[in-house]
């Protein structure tokens, strides 16, 4: 089965937000390259993006979430953009709250965690660093191994 994989831009925040999320999942980061370590005469990189994150991945459960700063000369992200939700499935209520309340925290909740009308436990936020994401926990779909 195909796997997917969030990948996020960031505007030279990247090792942030990841250390943020490292802090909430747990876990070791599989992989960090800044553009300096790609410099060289046939890519040229610029003195301000040589610490900027070229990728960072960081394994959560069976996936990876990605991500990279966007160097100067590719222009910034519009952080309000509408971006695609990141959407988290739990293994239980307590692993649900765990992670809404630490990703949500310094971001703006748009829909509380709490029971749904369509049956699971939900909840929906921005986090500090303008990435949306979807917190759920299904017992028909996610029950406790």
């Amino acid at each position: 089965m195909a796997q997917i994989n969030p990948h996020i831009n960031f505007n030279g925040n990247a090792e942030e937000a990841f250390l943020f999320y490292k802090s909430v999942f747990g876990g070791e980061f599989a992989m960090i390259m800044r553009f300096k370590d790609l410099a060289g005469p046939e890519f040229p990189i610029a003195e301000k993006d040589a610490e900027k994150i070229m990728h960072i991945a960081l394994p959560i459960g069976k996936n990876v979430l990605m991500g990279n700063d966007v160097p100067d000369f590719l222009g910034r992200v519009n952080e309000n953009e509408n971006r695609s939700k990141i959407s988290i499935s739990a293994k239980s209520k307590e692993e649900a709250d765990k992670i809404f309340k630490g990703l949500s925290e310094g971001g703006i909740i748009e829909v509380p965690i709490a029971d749904s009308p369509w049956g699971s436990y939900f909840g929906m936020f921005r986090d500090k660093y303008g990435i949306e994401w979807m917190v759920d926990f299904d017992s028909k779909y996610n029950a406790k191994e």
